[in-house]
Parts: C-alpha cells; structure tokens; sequence
C-alpha cells in the first residue's frame, strides 16, 4: 500500500468510485472507517465547506490520483503575472488576493476592496491558469477567537 497523501483540499484527475474526474474535493486520510473524499456542500466568504460525511475510499491506491492544490485564503502577488495566455486580467506584485476554488477545482482569484472603512471581498472571481499559482505567497493570518478579543477597561 502506499503512503496517504495529507488531509487537505485536492482536485480528482480521475473518477473515484463515485466522484467524476476533476472535482474540488477534501481528502480526510485518517478516521473511521478510514480515509475518504467530502465534496464541498456551500462556500463561504469564497471558501469551500465540506459536506460533514464523505465517501471513503474503496481502493486506497487511488488517492495517488489526487492531485494537490493550495490552500484556499490571502495571497500576495509576489511576481506580476496575467490570469491566462490571453492576457485577459494584470495581478500586480504586492497586490492582495484571495485564493478560491470552483467546484471543479479551477483556481479563481478574488480581488478585495475598501468600503466603508472595511476589507470587503467581492463574490466573483477571476479563473486562473494553475501554473500562475506559483507567482502567490500565502499570507499568515491567525483567526480570532472570542478569547483573543481585545478587552476594555
């Protein structure tokens, strides 16, 4: 048997028992009964969520055929590039962007804007071709817990 890939999100290059080839899905390589796929069930703020019961893999040999993708979030456009070979949309280096996926699994880029004194991210976003993928640098942003909450004196 070979070694498991990492939990984490994938696209399928081929059909997996009951999943079609090229899907977003969340590979979960631990658990029981055993490893398995979730496909995402809604996104929010341009991020997948997973449905909570997945599909666990009747061959595990065919988690080989998962394809890894970068995780999903905030992303600093290290080296200018366009969105495809037809130079549809410019990213310019030390922009911000946010890194989504379609259910397909095709990249998309979503471009934030100031409103009313707030980051706001809009809800649609640019197809990118995989390989500019390389021209982002992941953004490490904590999440805020109620614990983390300034307090006032």
């Amino acid at each position: 048997m070979s070694q498991l890939p990492n939990c984490g999100i994938y696209r399928t290059s081929r059909a997996i028992d009951d999943i079609p080839a090229e899907k977003l899905v969340y590979f979960h390589n631990h658990g029981d009964p055993g490893p398995g796929l979730y496909l995402p069930q809604k996104w929010v703020n341009n991020q997948a969520q997973f449905h909570e019961r997945g599909s666990t893999l009747k061959d595990e040999l065919l988690a080989d055929s998962l394809e890894p993708l970068m995780p999903e979030g905030l992303y600093r456009v290290d080296h200018t590039f366009y969105c495809c070979k037809n130079n549809c949309v410019h990213f310019h280096a030390n922009q911000l962007v946010q890194l989504g996926y379609n259910d397909k699994a095709i990249p998309l880029l979503f471009f934030p804007f100031w409103e009313n004194s707030e980051l706001q991210f809009p809800t649609t976003g640019t197809r990118v071709d995989p390989e500019n993928l390389q021209n982002l640098v992941l953004l490490t942003i904590p999440n805020r817990t109620p614990s983390d909450a300034p307090m006032l004196h």
